[in-house]
């Protein structure tokens, strides 16, 4: 029944509702807004490609590294407190 599920023409015919359904003062719209999620999603990947390697090269195997995640995209590092460290 589905031989030739995806012809030229429905591609063509789906085209076509598409611009009638959205105008064509949308469309180019859309397509920015689609092309700047996209480069954002691609630099967002890279940086965190590049920071699990910048972490797994910089600590040695088998340490845990002395970060600790406060809030999504914030960092601290752990400082000894007066309290916890009684030489002082």
């Amino acid at each position: 029944m589905l031989r030739n599920g995806l012809e030229p023409w429905h591609l063509l015919v789906v085209a076509i509702m598409i611009i009638l359904l959205f105008g064509s003062k949308k469309l180019p719209e859309a397509a920015r807004g689609l092309g700047k999620s996209m480069r954002i999603l691609k630099s967002e990947a890279k940086a965190m490609k590049e920071d699990g390697t910048a972490q797994s090269s910089a600590a040695p195997a088998g340490s845990a590294p002395d970060v600790v995640r406060s809030a999504p995209g914030e960092t601290t590092a752990a400082q000894p407190t007066a309290e916890s460290n009684p030489a002082h």
